[in-house]
């Protein structure tokens, strides 16, 4: 295959799928309304409203998680057999229902229930449509589709987080959340508008290798023994990034790393996050998924290993760069790992359970963390512990991925 400059590559592929491309970002995008980053904008008003304390809010939050997480394994499955229009109205209906719920809702019960809905419908189902129909309709340009899909993520959380504190000024907490709803019903226009024609999977394969497997169903996949060695690989991303960032202000703090030092990797860690998403798809379309995977776990173990060994300056802005870029990587290869090992006609049970598992992983992580530092682990030993759990994961997905999946 000719080499092609990326800024062209992704050019003329943006163009000739503008319409179903626009449509996964811009669905990935509105997962925001459901995400941690934006719910937690809300932390103050909803411990004052509800009268809860931080232990307090922390465990509805963390229920409400896990309970949407449970839900999306089933759900998520619905996706192979329901007509895409009818399961993504039905996800923005969660998350309509979430923000009105929150908006009006007095009692703990009733916030339990609304975090539910807008974690179900926003981080699990909203990322679970935008990754797996990207995979499903775009063959040859699968790892492309995915990038540039999962761009909508790092958007929103530029987006919505500067939006939300502007309006705060004007609006009340619960006003902006029925606001929300209504944006949401918008959004949900517009995505219904540009699914009508949209069209994808005409490219080319020219990726080396089997491009997709024969069609596994999901009661195969779990009993598949390389399917658990890939696990730890794929929840080890989210799940490092989530604890990394929870716990980053005592992490930092025990390195001597002032609070601007930790606004300026974030930034870096935006813009490490960025160009692992937009380098990982052509990497995906020419080498395959199945190749790229365990590679794109080596700059999370290089964040953890500069983490646990250097306290300078430059590696309080490093770790979080290595940190964005592995998250970008992983994330691109994943989906069409799956689509790549175990075939496309049941990938939204697949991926579902799979995101399910990331969910609960995240959900999991930062209390854990939470209680190593009370018991007096250091960010040296926490970070090398984790840097060694990413590479025994590789070392098993490596194993996994070996050869081809038999038929």
């Amino acid at each position: 295959m000719p080499t092609r400059l990326l800024p062209r590559d992704y050019l003329t592929f943006l163009w000739d799928h503008r319409r179903l491309l626009a449509f996964g970002l811009l669905t990935a995008m509105l997962s925001g309304f459901g995400q941690t980053f934006y719910i937690g904008l809300f932390n103050p008003q909803l411990r004052a409203d509800f009268d809860l304390g931080h232990a307090e809010l922390g465990l509805v939050y963390g229920g409400a998680t896990l309970a949407s997480a449970s839900l999306l394994t089933w759900l998520g499955k619905l996706y192979d057999r329901a007509d895409l229009r009818l399961f993504l109205s039905g996800a923005a209906l969660l998350l309509i229902l979430g923000g009105l719920l929150l908006g009006t809702s007095s009692g703990v019960l009733a916030l339990l229930a609304a975090l539910f809905l807008l974690r179900l419908g926003g981080q699990g189902l909203m990322t679970h449509i935008a990754l797996t129909t990207m995979a499903q309709r775009f063959h040859g340009g699968r790892g492309k589709a995915v990038s540039i899909t999962a761009m909508g993520l790092p958007l929103a959380e530029a987006v919505f987080p500067a939006t939300a504190v502007a309006a705060l000024a004007w609006l009340g907490w619960r006003d902006l959340w029925l606001l929300g709803s209504g944006v949401v019903l918008l959004f949900l226009l517009l995505l219904l508008w540009l699914l009508q024609g949209a069209h994808g999977g005409t490219l080319a394969d020219t990726s080396t290798g089997r491009q997709v497997a024969r069609d596994w169903t999901r009661r195969e996949v779990v009993r598949d023994w390389r399917f658990a060695l890939l696990m730890p690989a794929a929840v080890a991303a989210p799940f490092t990034v989530t604890i990394a960032f929870f716990h980053q202000i005592p992490l930092a703090e025990a390195k001597g790393w002032s609070t601007e030092l930790v606004a300026s990797g974030l930034a870096l860690f935006a813009v490490g996050h960025v160009s692992g998403l937009l380098g990982a798809g052509p990497l995906v379309d020419r080498l395959t998924a199945t190749r790229l995977f365990v590679p794109s776990l080596l700059p999370l173990i290089g964040s953890m290993a500069v983490l646990a060994l250097f306290d300078s300056t430059w590696a309080a802005l490093l770790w979080p760069a290595l940190l964005g870029l592995g998250l970008g990587l992983n994330s691109t290869a994943l989906t069409p790992l799956l689509a790549e090992r175990y075939g496309l006609a049941h990938l939204g049970a697949i991926r579902a359970l799979l995101q399910a598992l990331m969910i609960l992983a995240t959900a999991i992580g930062p209390p854990l963390l939470g209680v190593l530092l009370d018991r007096g682990l250091g960010t040296e030993m926490l970070a090398a512990g984790i840097g060694g759990g990413i590479l025994v994961a590789a070392v098993l997905a490596a194993v996994a991925l070996r050869g081809q999946i038999k038929s």
